[in-house]
């Protein structure tokens, strides 16, 4: 088992924790109407030396470089199970454009969610951590690569790094086998990095010291979920991770899309932006609109 694997054991307090989301978020969500429009993207090359990121929501990110695009974690589900979406996906699916590559981080069904992966059209095919492979086969991918923690593969003028986490993998609960982290790719001009889920851990670092990240996707929500598992960053972890990876400019997702967790669904964002602040960086968290391509 991974040494930053976060078990599936709830924390102490899980039925009171439990009672608390199903009050005062699952029930409440189930009647709001979505919110934003969908755009429709860009599709010519960002301007040189820049990439272009698009946020659609939760942790899906289409990414375009000089040559090449990339989706991470595509999801365009309007319900994960009892948890609907709260707003629109920044591009509809049925507007996006063939890409080269999908990247997925790990099995869970707010990440890998399969109706969303049969409608994208890539052309070198998908990778996912190792022992997810037959979860994506039959999708209509060319080409099904599982990757190893701190492998990298080359394809074309992309190299992409499968970088550590600390969370869990598993899709149904048993299924521990599976592995899970994030990815960072990169191209001649600009690299970035997609956390996938992860609580804070000294990992971060570590991915650092590998590779010079000009852009950091990182998760910000689902901080207090009903489990008290150790599962997902706050925005002040995530901040601390943000400067252990050394990157230019940190991007922060995981918010807003599903309500997977205790916190108000507003905390996350306000709490980043006061964060930033206080620490003096402000000019370098880029909040994403759904929708907008960010040329950074």
């Amino acid at each position: 088992m991974a040494r930053d694997y976060a078990g599936l054991k709830p924390a102490r307090g899980w039925p009171e924790r439990n009672f608390r989301y199903l009050r005062h978020r699952l029930v409440p969500q189930i009647f709001k109407k979505l919110e934003g429009d969908p755009r429709h993207p860009k599709l010519e090359a960002p301007p040189k030396g820049k990439a272009r990121v698009t946020w659609i929501g939760h942790a899906s990110f289409f990414v375009q470089f000089a040559h090449h695009s990339v989706v991470f974690d595509p999801n365009w589900a309007n319900w994960i199970g009892l948890v609907k979406r709260l707003q629109h996906p920044g591009i509809l699916l049925k507007h996006m454009p063939e890409v080269d590559l999908v990247l997925v981080s790990h099995a869970h069904f707010d990440h890998l969610h399969k109706k969303s992966l049969k409608g994208i059209e890539a052309r070198d095919g998908i990778i996912v951590p190792r022992g997810s492979g037959g979860l994506v086969k039959g999708l209509g991918f060319d080409q099904v690569i599982e990757m190893r923690i701190w492998e990298e593969q080359k394809l074309g003028d992309l190299r992409v790094l499968h970088t550590p986490s600390h969370h869990w993998g598993a899709r149904f609960g048993h299924d521990t086998h599976r592995d899970y982290g994030g990815f960072l790719v990169a191209s001649e001009q600009r690299t970035v990095f997609h956390c996938g889920d992860s609580a804070y851990f000294g990992g971060f670092k570590k991915i650092g010291a590998r590779d010079k990240i000009d852009i950091a996707l990182l998760p910000i929500g689902a901080y207090e979920p009903p489990s008290g598992r150790d599962v997902h960053m706050n925005p002040e972890e995530a901040l601390t991770a943000f400067e252990d990876l050394g990157a230019e400019l940190m991007v922060p997702m995981h918010y807003g899309t599903f309500m997977l967790s205790n916190e108000p669904p507003e905390e996350p964002l306000e709490r980043l932006l006061a964060e930033a602040d206080r620490r003096g960086l402000s000019g370098r968290v880029i909040v994403p609109e759904p929708g907008v391509g960010l040329e950074l």
